[in-house]
């Protein structure tokens, strides 16, 4: 979690040395349609060592239920979706139920609230969570999905140019955080042996470029010398987020661990992951995700987000 908070205030100073004055970023209204919908059960990402995401508990929307539970507790080791919470009924047998939301814990700082697609803002995740519960097999239900991180707030529209800057900024900043992770991975586990294979000969590789504020001329300018530096941690973070299940689409859920605290200071955020959903069928495949970010069709490879 510390490492987690560490790389989103760096994230924040990066995205606020930015051209575009973003001090003043709120909230996104996005009530009509959400980007992507996912199933009912769908599970959300396993964060993992992932730093742009924030922990995986926020954004359970289904965990698989432990069947082998202690006799004389049943709730025991037996869990239920975010949301939701056990109890027994007069046989013992244990069953997911709403959670009453006046029963979660009151917020003890204004980063614990959340903002839904509803442009409402609820306590915490664990508010959220209890209220879309309760919603649920509803149409308000369905199209109710947990925004961003913080109170809801106006975020300004994003221009077409600005858009056009957003993965330049997106992919400096991927390629840097797989190069502190190889840095700190000493016996941390973050990147698996082959991910470390990688990222060496990115970080060894003297033509790299260094971590820090950067004009978007120098970024473009990096990317078309140095394209092959960037295959790899977009691969990378499209794995990071496909997770339940592992299909190669990501989806509303998928998604969230890392928009929902990139949208109060990138406010291009949403409508960039909306274009990307090229066909419109509400899932990004990692062919159109590869193609956001300037991947060419010949260097997409299934094999690097294993």
């Amino acid at each position: 979690m510390r490492l987690w908070i560490v790389f989103l205030l760096c994230l924040a100073g990066h995205a606020m040395a930015a051209p575009t004055e973003e001090e003043t970023v709120v909230e996104e209204l996005v009530t009509d349609q959400p980007l992507v919908e996912e199933p009912v059960d769908e599970v959300s990402p396993d964060v993992g060592a992932n730093p742009v995401q924030v922990e995986v508990g926020d954004f359970d929307e289904a965990i698989d239920v432990v069947e082998d539970v202690a006799a004389e507790n049943a709730c025991l080791n037996y869990h239920c979706k975010k949301g939701k919470v056990c109890e027994v009924d007069d046989s013992n047998t244990p069953m997911c139920v709403c959670q009453d939301p006046s029963t979660c814990p009151a917020a003890e700082a204004e980063y614990e609230h959340v903002c839904g697609t509803d442009n409402k803002t609820y306590d915490s995740s664990c508010h959220f969570f209890a209220t879309k519960c309760a919603l649920e097999g509803t149409k308000k239900g369905h199209k109710l999905h947990l925004d961003y991180i913080g109170p809801c707030k106006y975020i300004e529209p994003c221009l077409d140019s600005e858009l056009s800057e957003f993965p330049l900024r997106m992919r400096d900043w991927l390629k840097n955080v797989l190069v502190t992770l190889y840095e700190r991975d000493e016996e941390n586990n973050l990147l698996t042996e082959k991910q470390k294979l990688r990222v060496k000969k990115i970080y060894e590789n003297e033509k790299r470029l260094q971590a820090g504020q950067h004009s978007l001329d120098l970024l473009a300018h990096d990317f078309e010398k140095n394209y092959n530096m960037y295959i790899f941690p977009v691969h990378w973070q499209f794995g990071q987020l496909d997770q339940h299940p592992i299909d190669e689409y990501l989806t509303h859920s998928e998604l969230a661990p890392l928009r929902a605290p990139l949208i109060p200071m990138e406010h291009c955020t949403t409508r960039f992951f909306e274009t990307c959903d090229a066909d419109g069928d509400k899932y990004i495949a990692l062919e159109e995700w590869a193609a956001c970010f300037g991947i060419k069709e010949q260097d997409v490879d299934k094999d690097l987000i294993i």
